[in-house]
């Protein structure tokens, strides 16, 4: 059974910064590429950030250059950096697998966290 927790989103103003967390059990974590997604009233989930199993990573074109994703430690944990954030990143934020980083493919999904909300607004 796999299981995704994400945390670390809140209310912050425009230009501000917040760091995600999520953490994964039951699969090998490690050997996964995996990726941020998120999705906001009324819009369709995107993949935003994706990262793969040795490190590379690649991003949609509205978050390039202020969002970075990483692996951390423990290894089955991944973060997401952002930076210089605008309203329009209000959303829930959701991470899980990824089929192609370097196309910024999704992947097939057994199963989604509970989503942690970021708010960006004055």
């Amino acid at each position: 059974q796999v299981q995704f927790v994400e945390s670390g989103g809140g209310l912050v103003q425009p230009g501000g910064s917040l760091r995600l967390s999520c953490a994964a059990s039951g699969i090998y974590f490690s050997i996964y590429a995996m990726g941020w997604y998120r999705q906001a009233p009324g819009k369709q989930r995107e993949l935003v950030a994706a990262i793969t199993s040795n490190g590379f990573t690649n991003y949609a074109d509205s978050v390039k250059g202020r969002f970075t994703i990483a692996r951390g430690t423990p290894e089955n944990t991944v973060y997401l950096q952002m930076n210089s954030l605008k309203p329009e990143d209000t959303a829930e934020y959701y991470c899980n697998k990824v089929s192609s980083v370097a196309t910024m493919k999704p992947g097939a999904f057994a199963s989604w966290g509970q989503g942690t909300q970021v708010t960006v607004s004055s």
